[in-house]
């Protein structure tokens, strides 16, 4: 097979950073033929030593405009791909695959006013891409966004959720963005306390953020482990809030993220 009949492109290694014992983000290269839409997620490879490759799907943190990839990791204790990738160094690289996929992306609502965005761990990373691209805020009067983690230390990427508004082409939009960050196993001044789910149950959400989550006008896109996606998809169907699909329009749009 020849290079160019691949369904990767082979790419370099620019920087892995540690968040936490179990949270790193790292950084490739990015091919000038990759093309993605916010929102969408990559298959990545890593060559182990017996010459066999390890594939895992990562939602891609960085804007369609940057050029480089960036990821965001949990280490999984004895896990394949982790493994492999904590053996490698800036230089080192990677395979990605040529085409992006996923469907958390805004195409997936025909209109709305609001439009919140849940996550939990690693599940923030597309949203945050997401949030990088200029459509999202001419789109919506309104975005939340809400981010889950166990403890204060793991809610990543502050600087950049931070400097969004500083940004000279969002600077305009920044009175339409709010964040929302809620820890569950400690208190943490500025944060919520308890799960998303919880929090939408007992109104303290919606209190917090000034808005309703109604059909009407809400737009909700759910990343984050499969549990909690399913928890809040239940919940937000007691509200009429359906999944949006292709030919039929809705209030929902989801990415399991493991």
């Amino acid at each position: 097979m020849t290079a160019s009949a691949e369904k990767f492109t082979r790419q370099t290694l620019l920087d892995v950073t540690p968040l936490t014992p179990s949270l790193f983000t790292f950084r490739t290269t990015r091919d000038p033929g990759f093309r993605f839409t916010a929102g969408q997620f990559a298959r990545l490879g890593v060559t182990k030593a017996d010459g066999s490759t390890v594939w895992r799907a990562y939602s891609v943190v960085s804007s369609p405009f940057d050029e480089f990839l960036e990821f965001f990791s949990i280490v999984v204790p004895g896990g394949e791909f982790t493994s492999e990738l904590s053996r490698l160094r800036t230089g080192d690289t990677l395979m990605v695959e040529k085409q992006a996929v996923g469907y958390l992306t805004l195409d997936r609502f025909t209109d709305g006013r609001d439009l919140w965005m849940l996550s939990t761990g690693t599940g923030v990373a597309p949203l945050l891409s997401i949030l990088q691209d200029f459509e999202v805020w001419e789109k919506f009067e309104r975005i939340i966004l809400v981010y889950s983690a166990r403890e204060t230390k793991e809610l990543a990427y502050q600087e950049l959720i931070a400097g969004l508004a500083q940004r000279d082409y969002l600077a305009e939009y920044a009175h339409k963005f709010q964040f929302i960050a809620t820890v569950t196993r400690e208190e943490h001044p500025g944060a919520l306390h308890g799960r998303i789910t919880t929090l939408i149950e007992n109104g303290e959400l919606e209190k917090a953020a000034g808005v309703a989550l109604t059909p009407e006008h809400s737009r909700v896109m759910i990343c984050g482990n499969p549990q909690m996606i399913d928890d809040t998809r239940a919940l937000l169907k007691t509200r009429d809030m359906r999944l949006a699909l292709t030919r039929k329009p809705g209030q929902i749009a989801v990415e399991n993220y493991w």
